[in-house]
């Protein structure tokens, strides 16, 4: 198997170590956030949701040498960022969440939960091609979250039209394809029924709904995730599973009979502690094809329908900054049969 070294040096630490980060430094905002809803006569609406920004960032960081580091970021109201998000915290009434772009809402939280000491399996280094479950995180959306009662919490998220993202205030946007609305409904669980050998047990589920144009030779879509994760001392372990049904009927004639018709996942996960600074971790992801036919309607080599994954991964933090390497190995990326890769992803990032 080929190997690939990447080594990449990030100054705003994108993603830190789960288990093992790094905190240091101070960040400051300034600015303010504006959101409408738009409503249009005789015209498509599409995602009538919008969020305006105008502020900046500055940011400040020092590593235990005394070498200082700074950043400073500028946003204009042009729907440049990467996400933007609004929170409104009703206490006892619950929270409301106005999202956009940072795929944190609906069964899209729970799309990769398991334990690990830097990055997700799939994400060190290599394309590997698996599907997640996204559901409306895909989408601009909004999401109402329950207060958490006997270590229960709802959440329940909705997108105006699938497919669209990063509207402006005061404007609509029209994903102008075969998707209309989504709905997420998810829940999370922590039993520790006042006892300490519970209290590290979690267990998670969600579900969503996308809706297809009645136009569309397809069905709605459905997706769907199921996990639970255990912390026990310095070691957390996690499995979970996932399903997505794309809406293509294998005996509906006027359909694609070469697209896949259902993905389903298995991942898992291992993570250790070694100290307050230092951890490891191995995972792996193995992603399934069914209901897939070629252009002859004859069933597809099992070779061409999974993918897996694996990835052992190590994370160390001093002070500000952050170490962390991954190696990890793909087989049949991209469902690409006999596809097989490997790469070694080391990381420095600097915390503020």
């Amino acid at each position: 198997m080929n190997k690939l070294s990447k080594i990449g040096c990030s100054a705003l630490c994108g993603s830190l170590a789960a288990i093992s980060a790094a905190h240091a430094g101070d960040l400051t905002v300034t600015g303010g956030a504006d959101m409408t809803w738009v409503s249009k006569n005789g015209a498509t609406t599409g995602n009538p949701l919008g969020i305006g920004s105008n502020f900046s960032m500055k940011a400040s960081g020092e590593l235990d040498n005394g070498w200082a580091h700074d950043l400073t970021i500028a946003f204009t109201n042009a729907g440049a960022y990467s996400s933007a998000v609004v929170n409104l915290d009703m206490g006892g009434l619950g929270k409301l969440n106005f999202n956009q772009g940072d795929s944190g809402n609906g069964i899209s939280a729970f799309d990769d939960k398991m334990p690990t000491a830097w990055e997700e399996a799939w994400g060190a280094g290599l394309s590997t091609g698996v599907r997640l479950a996204l559901g409306s995180g895909a989408s601009q959306n909004i999401q109402y979250t329950t207060p958490t009662v006997l270590g229960t919490t709802l959440t329940f998220t909705m997108a105006p039209d699938y497919g669209t993202s990063d509207t402006a205030d005061k404007t609509s946007a029209n994903s102008a394809d075969i998707y209309k609305n989504s709905y997420d409904g998810t829940i999370n669980i922590n039993p520790s029924l006042g006892t300490e050998i519970l209290s590290g047990l979690n267990i998670f589920a969600g579900a969503a709904t996308i809706e297809v144009q009645k136009a569309a030779s397809r069905d709605d879509l459905y997706e769907g995730v199921a996990g639970v994760t255990y912390d026990i001392g310095p070691l957390s372990l996690g499995y979970q599973v996932s399903g997505d049904y794309t809406g293509v009927d294998d005996e509906d004639p006027d359909a694609n009979q070469s697209a896949t018709n259902f993905y389903k996942n298995f991942a898992f996960g291992v993570a250790f502690n070694v100290n307050d600074d230092l951890s490891i971790s191995y995972g792996g992801w193995e992603a399934k094809k069914a209901g897939h036919t070629d252009s002859g309607f004859n069933p597809v080599s099992e070779d061409k329908r999974t993918i897996k994954v694996r990835s052992l991964q190590a994370a160390y933090t001093m002070g500000g900054a952050s170490f962390r390497i991954a190696d990890t190995d793909a087989d049949n990326v991209s469902w690409s049969a006999g596809d097989n890769q490997g790469a070694t992803t080391i990381s420095v990032g600097l915390a503020f």
